[in-house]
């Protein structure tokens, strides 16, 4: 009786520590399994925000695809993740007189530009002579090509900048995701959208104004208070998840299970190769963050994220 009881103690603690380890990975609300996001495409290998980019990313298993997006001077939305068009563009060559000085330095904001101008640049020969010619694409050629083989996860960009404009981005994003049947939870299984923002009230604006009922994932840099219940409790108002760069999980690995506490995911960016600090490969590091309970990562490697 005594051993049977020993074996018993025994055993229930062997699966306690089973069912806690399940528990601390398995995935939250918006993911169902670990989540490869590729972050603006498979940009490690071809041009950041470009259709090839994109393509590449499908191919190389991502779950989700991410377009940043940006406004034309025409109100169109297109997928780029700088304010302005010179670093990935040649633009500096196709308009040379439509700059604008800030701080100093000669910028080309995209909001300057109408979308017939801006399919006019090369976005592609920064990165390659074979990607020579390649365009900025828009997010409705994005979501064209990306439906039925991955998720959406877009990214609100200068929200402040394009209000001045007159232009709210929120706004022209769930139109736009509503032409295509997209603006709801589940509207399509195979392309499912996750919206997220460095912006709070951008988030919060969403889903008041806006009505918004998919997914919501809070991004952020720094810490700065959030990596505590009570700073956690305050985004659950509003967002589903978490999505913080990986050194504020790297530095305090508990955000991930004080924010799982609470029912709310935990995505983190952005792995690659290059960047991986202290882990000798981009792989293993990503490894390591789902081995400590993240739900979903950002790599410009997708086709780097270890086998599920």
């Amino acid at each position: 009786m005594a051993m049977g009881l020993r074996l018993g103690v025994c055993l229930g603690l062997v699966l306690g520590q089973v069912v806690g380890a399940a528990e601390k990975t398995r995935p939250l609300f918006p993911y169902t399994k670990p989540t490869l996001i590729a972050h603006r495409g498979a940009s490690a290998y071809a041009p950041e925000h470009t259709l090839p980019a994109y393509q590449l990313a499908l191919e190389q298993g991502a779950d989700f695809v991410e377009p940043d997006l940006q406004i034309t001077r025409d109100g169109v939305l297109v997928c780029l993740h700088d304010l302005t068009l010179e670093r990935t563009t040649d633009v500096e060559e196709k308009f040379p007189n439509r700059s604008r000085e800030v701080k100093g330095k000669k910028v080309w904001p995209v909001v300057d530009f109408t979308l017939k101008e801006i399919k006019t640049l090369d976005a592609g020969s920064w990165k390659g002579p074979k990607y020579a010619g390649t365009r900025v694409p828009t997010f409705q050629e994005m979501i064209d090509l990306v439906r039925g083989k991955a998720g959406i996860i877009p990214e609100t960009k200068s929200l402040e900048t394009y209000a001045a404009q007159g232009f709210d981005m929120g706004k022209l994003m769930m139109d736009l995701l509503k032409r295509n049947g997209l603006d709801q939870p589940g509207a399509d299984s195979k392309t499912p959208v996750i919206v997220q923002s460095f912006s709070l009230e951008s988030l919060k604006k969403l889903k008041g104004e806006q009505s918004c009922k998919l997914p919501l994932v809070f991004l952020f840099g720094r810490p700065e208070g959030l990596d505590t219940t009570a700073g956690l409790k305050k985004l659950q108002e509003t967002v589903d998840g978490i999505a913080p760069n990986k050194a504020v999980v790297l530095a305090n690995p508990k955000i991930i299970q004080m924010a799982k506490d609470l029912g709310m995911s935990v995505t983190v960016w952005t792995c690659k190769e290059g960047q991986t600090g202290k882990f000798p490969t981009v792989r293993e590091e990503m490894r390591h963050l789902l081995e400590a309970g993240v739900d979903a990562i950002f790599t410009d490697n997708p086709d780097q994220f270890p086998k599920r």
